[in-house]
């Protein structure tokens, strides 16, 4: 068996040991939407799917990973010939998630999410937990009701539609005959958001998709530079040690031999 270059097999376990630091901080940062969810009880089956999926992503990689360190500690072929099979699989369905969220990028994303929040008008009539996310998303992005802004809401416009003195987003005078009437200083109109949520909405879903190929793209590189460098440490592995070159001397090509006496001038 060939002897690794030092080099090499410090920066494979540098790279594996980053794979590992990954797949702890992804395994944490699940179990953390995990329990978020579950307290507020806003889980759904798509969402307890995709977690159980990061679940499953980030043990296999994080025991390949103590796989390959282990097979480049003590140099054992079998232990890097696991780790390089798991990391290609790995890879290529890293490659056919990229694909499919393309895919998503392209297709009419947009189509989708607006059907999504449409299906909560009309606002007046709609559940709890659906006017607290909207109040939420109303807040955060600077906007007021789905399809027809502030008219959505009817009578019963929220304070979250209310503009923010920091706001960047364009504001209109809300109506005075609506329940911000009791907001007004002065019989001056209280300001609100004139932008409705859904194109907002659509942005930042396309936005965290590209996001999330990004940094699946990343993985995937990473990925394929250990691999890479876990098969040049099975290269040098496979290579046989120097056999040293044995050396004969003229002498011995002559046969130039000393000739033993009888044993039997001793008797």
């Amino acid at each position: 068996m060939g002897k690794v270059n030092v080099y090499l097999k410090r920066s494979f376990m540098i790279v594996l040991s980053l794979i590992a630091v990954c797949s702890v901080f992804m395994l944490g940062f699940t179990l953390f939407i995990h329990g978020y969810h579950y307290q507020n009880e806003e889980m759904e089956e798509s969402n307890l799917s995709g977690l159980h999926s990061m679940y499953i992503i980030s043990a296999i990689t994080l025991a390949l990973a103590l796989i390959g360190v282990y097979g480049a500690y003590k140099e054992k072929k079998w232990a890097l010939i696991v780790f390089a099979v798991g990391m290609i699989l790995g890879s290529l369905f890293m490659i056919f998630l990229e694909v499919v969220g393309l895919a998503a990028l392209k297709s009419p994303l947009g189509e989708g999410i607006k059907n999504h929040y449409l299906d909560m008008l009309p606002l007046t009539n709609a559940s709890e937990s659906s006017i607290d996310s909207m109040n939420e998303i109303q807040m955060h992005l600077q906007c007021c009701g789905l399809d027809k802004g502030y008219l959505d809401w009817g009578y019963n416009i929220p304070e979250s539609c209310v503009c923010d003195e920091e706001s960047t987003n364009p504001c209109v005078a809300g109506p005075k005959n609506s329940s911000l009437s009791e907001h007004m200083v002065d019989d001056q109109p209280v300001m609100i958001y004139n932008e409705t949520c859904i194109p907002f909405l659509i942005e930042d879903a396309t936005m965290s998709v590209r996001n999330a190929l990004g940094l699946l793209l990343g993985l995937t590189l990473f990925w394929v530079l250990s691999v890479v460098l876990c098969v040049f440490i099975l290269c040098q592995l496979r290579k046989k040690d120097d056999v040293p070159v044995v050396v004969y001397s003229p002498e011995a090509k002559a046969g130039n031999y000393t000739v033993l006496a009888d044993a039997a001038e001793y008797n």
